[in-house]
């Protein structure tokens, strides 16, 4: 009897634990030890009644959310800069931007990383992305702490810090933030969405995806490619999307969800369905210089920028608009509508996500995050855009007769469009320059934020300055949750961003943030107290530094009087710019950003960058069936070398891809064709075909492609020879290959299982009809 009153004083203590209170929004907040993660189980005492029926159990140990916490939806875009929808004073259509925007918040000074992985990791973490070891892009990593993109164990992603504390959390879309020799078919999968705390993901592990043939996952599971020829990736994204909110909402009515809505749109390649493609035309005529001029007229009547704010000066890389000739405006204008419909579409389908949270009666307590894009409108495209991305990749302009001569095929599943810079830098107006510049306009974006229980201005504008950073701690406490100390034992870098909380209803709150850096391959910046000094140490169009870091040039503006950092103030307040300056250093030691690293191309390239390379150094790869959907970075390089295929092969098989890397836009093949042995090389959507003289005799055959390359550099030709048993059936010579990247599409053995290397097969019936043995692929 004693123990049993034991017992029932302890089931007290424990009801104690779950006492609630009122947190600062309002909501009921209990007082749960969350800053240990996960939250410790209580320990019950032992029992010692023998029949169950004369002791009553304790409750079943749950974490649920705080009492009211909102659902979260953080929607990203990608490269779209500040200026291109209407909100930010632009021409194209956003009505989901405008809708929230209208019944929320506009932060107008909102800052991201100049470039996109940086800017993910640190809005997914609170901190900085050298603090969480991603300083550029994942495909660029090195072995220098900030930049090695491994996700220290002490900085817990925000999605793994509310799945504890009982939030459904899920992903759609494009996620950038995984570690290069991780990228394999078998794991580890620690840096995959899921294992930062996703429940749910489906979208690309990948810089880009193409949106007719995209390498999507469910999950860490390869998504069968779609036999729909009506099939569109973001329509695809939204849909899943939408059934996930319901069945959340049906399932477990009660549990808030986050939802991170990561968009492939506007990033390259600037796909989308036919019915779209004209929607913009005519309605960028007037060139990207009068462009710029109109865009800051809007955004000083919509009160977006000051009145005083003045444009700045265009980068050289874009010519006035009449000095280009006839046949160049054709080009650039085309590139640029069709770029204008993908952002409206792209919009179009976020717009019924969110419609679908309204429609289950979820909106009014939905806190939406939209920010208008992960760095500045991108310059990739150069001075007249490239019809294939792969090209400015691998350092190959195209001509301006390559683009006339596919204009009409821009937009469909063989281009893979970039616009040009001088569009980049208008959807940057007013600011200078684009993303991989520490420029305002590489680092500034918009910001929506919509939440009608709690927001009570609306469509009000938000001047404080903030950075993505910001957006971590910001959720944290809307959810009524602490900043985590400890998470699996680990103990936790403080998150180093500052809540945005307090200026949703009181416009005059001053910003906590005060300081932030900016880096990128040596280009610099650090904002202060409503200054901002930067250097351009390399301009991402250029092979070149300018300068030595010691000798590059800094300016310095004052954007409390000059919004748009129009004026260098660098020889009249050197002090002030020394001063900054220093507070540059000091958060570059601070946070891991130094040494600094302007390595280019050569990044790309495990051995040279210092990171650890999936294959070890390894000269050969053995594949076999059913190794498909192997990314780059996961396979053997066989790029800047000579090279063989050798392929053993049962009796009877007369067509179908025995081994393909890339796809239309870049990569080879080799395949049987009417019972030949034949290779198809794809250089930026050039492809040389060499075809047997001889078909498959019966019985088990080997097949043997030789590359003998030029040697000499990067990128250069070589001739490639099929043998059949080891008798030579055909030679050709290929005049140039692939130097850097062959893009997002898989390695894969036994067909080509998205956009294909060449016309000579189709995309989703090219499997190959017979039986591979075994593939063995070799560097020489």
């Amino acid at each position: 009897m004693k123990s049993i009153k034991n017992y029932l004083k302890f089931l007290l203590l424990l009801s104690a634990v779950f006492a609630v209170s009122l947190n600062s929004t309002g909501q009921t907040a209990d007082v749960l030890d969350r800053t240990i993660l996960p939250v410790a189980e209580p320990v019950y005492p032992a029992i010692t009644e023998l029949d169950a029926r004369k002791v009553k159990a304790p409750p079943v140990f749950e974490v649920k959310a705080p009492k009211g916490a909102p659902n979260i939806v953080v929607i990203l875009l990608d490269n779209f800069g500040y200026a291109g929808s209407s909100t930010f004073g632009g021409i194209m259509n956003l009505p989901t931007i405008d809708r929230l925007a209208k019944n929320g918040l506009i932060y107008n000074n909102f800052h991201t990383e100049p470039i996109c992985s940086a800017t993910r990791v640190a809005l997914l973490t609170g901190r900085n992305p050298h603090s969480a070891n991603m300083g550029t892009i994942s495909e660029m990593s090195t072995g220098f702490p900030g930049q090695t993109s491994v996700l220290p164990n002490g900085v817990a992603p925000l999605a793994k810090i509310l799945r504890f504390n009982g939030y459904s959390t899920a992903m759609f879309g494009k996620s950038h933030e995984y570690v290069p020799w991780e990228s394999g078919l078998t794991g580890p999968f620690d840096q995959w969405p899921t294992g930062l705390g996703f429940e749910k993901f489906y979208g690309n592990v990948i810089g880009e995806s193409d949106q007719f043939h995209p390498v999507a996952h469910d999950n860490t599971t390869l998504a069968p490619p779609s036999k729909d020829p009506n099939y569109y990736y973001q329509t695809d994204l939204a849909d899943r999307a939408i059934q996930w909110i319901k069945a959340q909402k049906s399932l477990n009515p009660d549990k808030p969800f986050f939802i991170y809505y990561p968009t492939q749109g506007m990033h390259d390649p600037v796909q989308l369905p036919k019915a779209w493609r004209d929607k913009y035309k005519g309605k960028v005529d007037m060139g990207w210089d009068k462009y710029r001029e109109e865009i800051l007229a809007r955004q000083k009547k919509l009160g977006i920028v000051p009145q005083n704010t003045k444009l700045t000066a265009k980068a050289a890389i874009a010519p006035d608009w009449d000095k280009l000739t006839a046949d160049e405006k054709k080009v650039v204008t085309r590139y640029q509508e069709l770029f204008a419909a993908f952002a409206e579409l792209t919009d179009y389908e976020v717009g019924r996500v969110v419609q679908a949270i309204e429609d289950i009666g979820a909106l009014d307590n939905t806190l939406i995050i939209y920010i208008t894009g992960d760095n500045g409108a991108s310059p990739n495209g150069g001075r007249l855009g490239v019809f294939n991305t792969m090209s400015t990749f691998n350092q190959s302009p195209e001509t301006l007769q390559y683009q006339l001569e596919t204009l009409d095929e821009v937009g469909d599943s063989h281009s893979a469009m970039t616009p040009p810079a001088g569009w980049s830098f208008g959807d940057n107006t007013p600011f200078a320059y684009s993303q991989l510049h520490t420029q305002y306009g590489g680092i500034t974006n918009g910001a929506i934020i919509s939440w009608p229980k709690m927001i009570k201005g609306k469509g009000e504008i938000r001047n404080q300055y903030h950075s993505v950073i910001d957006i971590a701690p910001t959720v944290l406490e809307a959810a009524g949750l602490p900043q985590p100390k400890m998470v699996n034992g680990v103990a936790q870098k403080p998150i180093e961003g500052f809540s945005m909380l307090g200026e949703f209803n009181n416009p005059q709150a001053k910003s906590a943030h005060t300081t932030q850096y900016y880096e990128i391959y040596g280009n610099r910046g650090i904002y202060k107290d409503g200054w901002y000094a930067a250097t351009l140490h390399k301009l991402s169009w250029e092979p070149q530094p300018r300068n030595s870091y010691a000798n590059d040039k800094w300016e310095l503006y004052n954007t409390m009087e000059d919004f748009s950092c129009s004026n260098d103030l660098s020889s009249k307040f050197p002090e002030k710019l020394k001063e900054l300056q220093e507070a540059f250093m000091a958060e570059a030691v601070k946070y891991n950003v130094l040494p600094l690293d302007d390595r280019a191309q050569e990044r790309f390239n495990a051995t040279l960058a210092g990171r650890p390379d999936y294959m070890g150094g390894r000269t050969s790869l053995a594949l076999y069936p059913g190794m498909i959907g192997m990314k780059e970075n996961a396979f053997i390089d066989l790029k800047n070398h000579s090279s063989s295929i050798v392929a053993e092969l049962e009796a009877g098989a007369t067509s179908g891809v025995i081994v393909a890397q890339g796809g239309s836009h870049s990569g080879w093949s080799l395949f049987l064709k009417d019972g030949k042995p034949t290779y198809a090389y794809n250089y930026l959507g050039h492809v040389t075909t060499i075809t047997a003289s001889e078909t498959l005799p019966a019985g088990p055959v080997t097949i043997t492609y030789d590359f003998a390359y030029d040697g000499g550099g990067f990128g250069k030709g070589g001739i490639g020879t099929i043998s059949i048993n080891g008798k030579k059936v055909g030679s050709a010579r290929i005049e140039k290959t692939i130097p850097f990247i062959f893009g997002v599409e898989t390695s894969d053995v036994g067909m080509d299982l998205y956009s294909t290397v060449t016309r000579d097969y189709i995309q989703g019936d090219n499997e190959f009809n017979g039986k591979i043995k075994k593939v063995l692929v070799t560097v020489k």
